[in-house]
C-alpha cells in the first residue's frame, strides 16, 4: 500500500512539472522567437512617447474628431463613452424587436448625423459579436476620412495612404473582407503629423 502511495505522488509529481513548470516554459521561450514576439506579447502599439498605446487585436474607443471611430460595443472591454472598463467581451444579446437596441442604434445614428459622418455604415452602428473588433470596412473608414483631415487641419488625399497602409487583407487571399485596423490607423496619422512638423520647423 505505501509502494502505492509513492508511487502516486511520484507520478503527480513528475505530471506537475511536465504540465505546470517544462510545458509553459516552452510555450514561453517559443512565443518570444522573433517572427512570433509581437502576437505573442499582446501586439503592443507603443505612442510617440513610447508608452502602450494600445493593442492592435482589440478594439479600443476613440471620441475625438481628429481620430476614426471603431465599431461601437455592447461592453466596456477599455475606456470608452459610456461606463467603466469591464475587461470582458461579449454581444449585448438584444433580439431585434427589443426596444433598447433600436434606440441605440437610433442615437448613434443621430449622434453620428450630427457630427457630419456620411454615409452612416453598419459599422458605426451595430456591435460585433466579441464586442473587441478592431477593425472596420474600408467604407466605414472612407466615410470619415473628410471629417478626419478637416480636424488636423490636412487634404482628404493625405489620409488615403495611411489608410491603404492600415489595411489588413483577405485571410489568405479569399476568406473575409479586407478591414482597416483603426488603432494603427490612428497611430499612423499621429507619427505622420509629428514628422509634418518636424519637417515645417526645420
Amino acid at each position: 500500500m505505501l509502494q502505492n502511495i509513492l508511487k502516486a505522488i511520484r507520478i503527480s509529481v513528475i505530471l506537475w512539472l511536465i504540465t505546470g513548470v517544462v510545458y509553459p516554459l516552452l510555450i514561453f521561450g517559443v512565443g518570444q522567437l522573433p517572427a512570433l514576439r509581437e502576437k505573442a506579447n499582446g501586439s503592443i502599439v507603443y505612442n510617440l512617447e513610447n508608452k502602450p498605446y494600445g493593442s492592435s487585436l482589440i478594439g479600443q474607443v476613440f471620441t475625438s474628431e481628429r481620430y476614426f471611430y471603431t465599431r461601437p460595443s455592447a461592453v466596456r472591454y477599455s475606456q470608452g463613452r459610456q461606463g467603466r472598463p469591464t475587461g470582458v467581451s461579449g454581444a449585448s444579446n438584444l433580439a431585434t424587436s427589443n426596444p433598447d437596441l433600436l434606440k441605440r442604434v437610433v442615437d448613434t445614428a443621430n449622434q453620428l448625423r450630427d457630427e457630419n459622418v456620411s454615409p452612416i455604415v453598419g459599422d458605426f452602428i451595430y456591435t460585433s459579436g466579441s464586442g473587441l473588433d478592431p477593425h472596420i470596412s474600408l467604407r466605414a473608414a472612407q466615410a470619415q476620412i473628410e471629417r478626419v483631415a478637416k480636424a488636423r487641419g490636412i487634404r482628404p488625399e493625405e489620409v488615403i495612404p495611411l489608410i491603404n497602409r492600415s489595411t489588413d487583407n483577405r485571410f489568405l487571399g479569399i476568406f473575409g473582407e479586407p478591414g482597416v485596423n483603426v488603432l494603427r490607423l490612428n497611430y499612423t496619422l499621429d507619427l505622420n503629423e509629428r514628422v509634418s512638423n518636424q519637417r515645417r520647423n526645420q
